[in-house]
């Protein structure tokens, strides 16, 4: 059996919630024998030459893929496919009897953003990949859920549990009352980064872009500037990580902070990956993987969080911080993913 992934080509991403967990897999699945089938993105430009030549070169990458991929062959996906051809993705379905694993990275009609900016592109991709896909390797029990609402039979879906994320990380963790959080600090997208200064009695170390200078007039919060991905696991060795999104410190409100509900945050995998120990809102799909492996603690709002931090002992943090060690182990190792894929291709081996 041929195995082929389709590759689209994008740039350097510096929010660390984007970006790693496409490449991750890409590499994982490329270490499984899947033959990477590179599409390149097609980025907006005046010039309208380059904006030609640009579309010639993105359909010469479709019209090539479906060339190479050969009949019988199982081809893996990741979703949403920014560079996605309907067409030569039925084709291939129907013509060369090709089999789809489909990896869920983001569902853009529960998220809320790429899908209100370009909502027909967006919603077509995401039927044709329920369409095409015969194994669709989701996030959690909740987005598992969500599809077999939507129609899709049981024994076409397995559960990743969780993000992996590659990296040797030799982070000596040390005890701190302090909570960390690295990713996106626009006001706008994450409402309750501007909120944190309601946090008095605990320290707040912000990384990322689009950091609003008005919260260094609080003394607990310092912002350490942004970081690619690779370097950014290299400051987080104390206190706990945040993952919370929403326009709110008191519950994870608002499009993004109710998609928690549903998805895997890559957040999680990168604290977990550096050894230390997560706060969540005990509402996200995660919090069911948070609790059953000991690795952090899971509350309502970000003022229980403070309490708890504050009276937490060396003792309290290092049973959790022992729990994150099993689990940092499986993340930098890629097991997550690659047991998904092989489960994947089992099934699909025994249909």
């Amino acid at each position: 059996m041929d195995l082929f992934q389709i590759v689209e080509r994008t740039g350097v991403s510096y929010n660390y919630a984007l970006g790693k967990v496409i490449y991750d897999i890409y590499y994982l699945a490329k270490g499984l024998k899947f033959e990477p089938i590179y599409i390149t993105w097609i980025t907006s430009t005046k010039n309208k030459f380059e904006s030609l030549k640009k579309r010639l070169k993105y359909q010469y990458d479709w019209y090539k893929s479906y060339n190479k991929i050969k009949n019988n062959s199982v081809v893996l996906l990741q979703h949403p496919l920014h560079v996605t051809n309907n067409r030569i993705l039925r084709k291939l379905k129907y013509k060369k009897n090709v089999k789809f694993i489909s990896v869920i990275i983001d569902i853009e009609e529960l998220r809320h953003y790429y899908y209100n900016n370009d909502f027909v592109y967006y919603k077509q991709e995401f039927e044709t990949m329920l369409e095409i896909s015969d194994i669709l390797i989701v996030h959690n029990n909740i987005m598992f859920k969500y599809f077999v609402d939507k129609g899709i039979p049981e024994k076409k879906l397995i559960n990743i549990e969780s993000f992996d994320y590659l990296q040797k990380n030799d982070n000596a963790v040390k005890f701190e009352r302090s909570i960390s959080f690295a990713g996106n600090l626009d006001a706008i997208k994450s409402g309750f980064v501007a909120q944190l200064n309601r946090l008095k009695n605990i320290k707040i170390n912000l990384y990322g872009a689009n950091f609003n200078n008005g919260l260094l007039n609080s003394e607990n919060i310092k912002y350490h500037g942004s970081f690619k991905s690779d370097e950014i696991s290299k400051k987080l060795d104390r206190g706990f990580g945040l993952v919370w999104d929403g326009d709110s410190i008191d519950s994870c409100s608002g499009n993004f902070g109710q998609y928690l509900k549903y998805n895997n945050p890559h957040k999680l995998s990168l604290y977990l990956s550096c050894g230390i120990p997560v706060i969540i809102w005990k509402s996200a799909a995660q919090a069911e993987f948070v609790k059953k492996y000991n690795v952090g603690i899971c509350v309502e709002n970000l003022q229980e969080a403070e309490d708890i931090i504050n009276n937490m002992n060396a003792d309290d943090y290092n049973i959790l911080t022992e729990n994150v060690k099993k689990i940092k182990s499986l993340l930098c190792s890629g097991y997550f993913a690659t047991k998904a894929i092989k489960q994947a291709l089992d099934l699909l081996n025994k249909n």
